[in-house]
């Protein structure tokens, strides 16, 4: 075990405090974090689909120095957008001082498709994350060079995906120690699929809704372990599988130590791909079952589809098992699904507190985290409808939406969006959201990408006070990301426990730490880990220090 002290500078966190009693998060503007990028959404009057879909965004430490850094996606050329001056992406390495630097032409990361969404991972287990970006058109994968660059090595390893793609996740689906790949695949949008919906109530052309096109089927891709990739899909349910997918999360609902996949989908049922193992009717192959409808998360309550756009997983409630999240469209609710422990979930959200504040918003970018480091899980989400003329002929459903804020008490989520800060009260056209602890005062942040907009950078000012305990896990026979770990934890008299899942939200990326919210104690008692197969040991390390990051490294 080693240890990074990485205080940061928590003064200025716990002042803002002190000087807004009820100001949980506040904004960083742009002038003072220095990220001046924006998303340009391409908006036409034909109003291709593409236009209102993204962005994404992530955090991650490209350069391994220990902070958080920022990736952005943009939209760019395509079929039916040539800009003169394409837009960018941009990476925005952290100065360490609460401000960021674009580093993106000297990283070679600047993409140059109609960019969607972006995955991290260390797929190589060199220890150095590298990025996966979807598109509509050609995806991107950026190898990391260990030196502050990136090299497009995706003809190579094989990940020359088709289609329009949206949200992707890596996880080690068959515990060989790499990293796989999933991506959803959105609909079909080639020039003879795209229609015009005709003139709405303005008279004009508005975003076709998605049940207008044809559905498709994602991508499974298995990691060979020398840089390249095979399409693994061919066979399973996933393949069958025909969708419209946007978000995805990977986790693990029965507790088999194999990693599912949770698919949101939008205007069809939902997928839940339940890993089965190694297909002994297919030597050499691996078995996804798609059990959404008898596990029940495939439709509403009334067995309807509805617009499923971001997902999470996390044991809500403490049973020990995953709980799944989707957000939905206005008047569709969204879903928080109780994990009965038995492959069937229990929509439970107008009981927790869900249903009510959400009945006329859209859902996109979405975690479960412990924002205040309480020990307990609460919920950030990222509103906004995709029809820019939605207020125009529905007057109680707006185009841009607010943020919302939820803190669990006793099992249920109230909504705390009321003192959560000013940008707690503004409305946006919000997509992507990331969460990751970019001043390393052990307070997670938010980060939020607008379509056609500016990124909102929201620094955590709620947990000051309350201790914590925040962990790099490094493995070394499981997959170098640990995904798919158990951590289980004793502080103050209380045992917690968590999976260390990836994905979730809405084409975003989160910081790959984790933090151990302890509340008032002072002192964590020990750390479990339960390191993903090949190794599946049991780590313990006793009496860690708090109030900092530490290093796990699998034994």
């Amino acid at each position: 075990m080693s240890v990074m002290t990485r205080r940061g500078w928590i003064a200025g966190a716990a002042a803002s405090v002190f000087g807004q009693a009820h100001a949980l998060f506040e904004e960083v503007p742009p002038a003072a974090s220095g990220i001046t990028w924006r998303h340009y959404n391409a908006m036409s009057a034909e109003h291709y689909l593409p236009e209102a879909i993204g962005p994404g965004c992530a955090f991650l430490d490209y350069d391994n120095d220990g902070w958080m850094d920022i990736y952005l996606v943009n939209s760019g050329p395509c079929d039916f957008y040539r800009p003169s001056k394409p837009p960018r992406n941009a990476l925005y390495r952290n100065n360490r001082d609460g401000t960021f630097t674009d580093v993106t032409e000297k990283a070679g990361v600047a993409g140059g498709t109609f960019g969607m969404g972006v995955a991290v991972g260390d797929y190589d287990n060199d220890g150095w994350p590298d990025l996966f970006v979807t598109s509509f058109g050609r995806c991107i994968l950026y190898r990391n060079n260990r030196d502050g660059t990136f090299t497009d090595v995706t003809r190579k390893a094989g990940l020359e995906t088709p289609g329009w793609t949206t949200s992707a996740v890596w996880l080690d689906y068959d515990n060989d120690g790499r990293l796989d790949l999933f991506v959803c695949s959105f609909v079909a949008y080639g020039k003879d699929d795209r229609r015009s919906c005709g003139d709405n109530q303005l008279g004009k052309n508005y975003y076709c809704i998605p049940r207008f096109f044809k559905p498709t089927a994602s991508f499974l891709y298995h990691n060979n372990g020398d840089g390249t990739f095979t399409a693994a899909g061919e066979g399973t349910d996933i393949a069958k599988a025909m969708g419209k997918g946007l978000g995805v999360v990977a986790t693990d609902i029965n507790n088999d130590g194999l990693m599912d996949l949770f698919v949101a989908n939008d205007t069809v049922q939902n997928f839940l791909f339940a890993n089965r193992g190694g297909d002994k009717t297919r030597p050499g192959k691996w078995k996804f079952e798609e059990i959404a409808l008898p596990a029940e998360v495939a439709f509403s309550e009334s067995g309807q589809p509805r617009s499923g756009m971001g997902v999470d997983a996390a044991d809500v409630f403490g049973t020990g098992y995953q709980d799944l999240f989707v957000a939905n469209v206005d008047q569709e609710m969204f879903s928080l699904y109780r994990n009965q422990k038995n492959e069937t979930f229990r929509d439970v959200a107008r009981a927790a507190g869900i249903a009510a504040p959400t009945r006329l918003l859209s859902g996109w970018g979405l975690k479960f985290f412990d924002y205040d480091n309480d020990g307990l899980v609460d919920l950030i989400l990222a509103n906004g409808h995709p029809d820019d003329m939605i207020e125009s002929y529905s007057p109680a459903v707006k185009y841009k939406e607010p943020l919302l804020l939820f803190h669990q008490e006793s099992g249920k989520l109230q909504n705390v969006s009321a003192e959560a800060g000013p940008a707690f009260r503004q409305s946006y056209a919000a997509r992507g959201l990331a969460v990751g602890d970019f001043n390393n005062d052990g307070l997670l942040d938010v980060l939020v990408a607008m379509n056609g907009d500016a990124p909102l950078l929201l620094r955590n000012t709620a947990g000051a006070g309350n201790h914590w305990l925040g962990l790099k896990l490094e493995g070394t026979r499981c997959n170098r990301d640990a995904i798919g770990a158990r951590i289980r934890w004793s502080a103050g008299g209380v045992v917690r426990s968590r999976l260390k899942n990836n994905g979730g939200s809405y084409l975003s990326s989160h910081d790959p730490r984790e933090v151990l919210g302890m509340g008032k104690a002072s002192k964590i008692d020990w750390v479990e880990v339960t390191w993903p197969k090949p190794g599946g040991k049991v780590q313990r390390v006793v009496g860690p220090p708090v109030d900092r990051y530490i290093t796990i490294k699998e034994a």
